[in-house]
């Protein structure tokens, strides 16, 4: 089931188009994830779903409900992590916390969200105090304290170390767990690999594909590719004659195998019956990042 639908989104800041022509749908219970480079569009489609932007054209419902004409009612059940954010530097974890609370007809437990989330022994810690990954713990608490059933999280890891980054992935999938769809926006391929069932990838204000990542690899990845080094020599054409082989080249030492279906079996039965050895045996994989270059002609920044 849809929880979000947005058809044909339009938005425009004076002479600028930041999205042009935006569709997609978020299914209930996913990590939705949203790539792009800087500009492509994809804060201002989240805050367009939010009822933060008005759009220029198109349609938007999630949960149901048109964020502009059903904002309070909507705000409700969602949450929000935005890509700035700022708090008094003097407020206290627990402060903060029991404040936003107060805002929800139905909200969780700030206790059982301070315990979650790793901020114990932060209850009582200013603000201005904390670090970025403590900061980010708080704005994940931050967007469950309503009790949301929608969840954005607009670039949570930018800036943080990798080990923190890791720990974040880890909060987002609990929170997953906990029945919250998740939207979340971001330009770390390792983290849309790690988390997300499915990505849009938006460039220039449209929606280049939606797939999930490994579906965004394999619509570019045309062959597979297998390299290894003999230990002992190698019949020569000894792989070129099977069905799985486009072709064999050599980089020094290095035998290159290229081609599609069940070409590592095929390869590593050939070289079993020649007694052939391979040492270093690996299987080339396009990466999502290949894979956003080949989608939109562009790198992420």
């Amino acid at each position: 089931m849809s929880v979000i639908d947005i058809n044909n989104l339009h938005k425009r800041y004076g002479d600028v188009v930041a999205v042009e022509d935006v569709s997609f749908t978020v299914e209930a219970g996913e990590i939705f994830g949203i790539i792009g480079r800087n500009g492509a569009g994809k804060t201002t489609t989240v805050e367009a779903a939010a009822g933060l932007r008005r759009p220029d054209g198109g349609s938007v419902r999630v949960l149901g409900l048109d964020p502009q004409r059903d904002g309070p009612a909507l705000r409700q059940r969602l949450g929000m992590q935005l890509q700035e954010g700022s708090l008094p530097d003097k407020l206290r974890v627990w402060e903060v916390l029991d404040l936003y609370s107060s805002f929800y007809a139905n909200p969780a437990d700030w206790r059982e969200l301070i315990d979650l989330l790793g901020l114990s022994e932060k209850r009582n810690t200013a603000y201005a105090k904390l670090s970025g990954g403590q900061k980010q713990r708080l704005s994940i608490a931050l967007a469950l304290v309503g009790n949301p059933e929608v969840a954005f999280l607009d670039e949570l890891t930018t800036g943080l170390d990798p080990a923190a980054r890791r720990e974040t992935w880890q909060l987002v999938e609990s929170v997953r767990n906990r029945g919250v769809t998740v939207v979340l926006v971001t330009h770390f391929m390792e983290e849309v690999d790690r988390l997300c069932d499915r990505v849009a990838v938006i460039d220039a204000g449209k929606v280049v594909a939606v797939d999930s990542p490994t579906g965004l690899i394999a619509r570019v990845d045309g062959e597979q590719r297998i390299r290894f080094t003999p230990a002992t020599p190698m019949p020569d054409g000894v792989l070129d004659d099977l069905p799985e082989v486009s072709g064999v080249s050599t980089s020094g030492r290095q035998v290159i195998v290229q081609g599609g279906g069940n070409l590592l079996f095929a390869v590593a039965a050939t070289l079993a019956k020649h007694d052939v050895v391979p040492r270093d045996l690996r299987m080339d994989q396009t990466t999502l990042d290949e894979a956003f270059l080949a989608l939109t002609g562009r790198a992420l920044d």
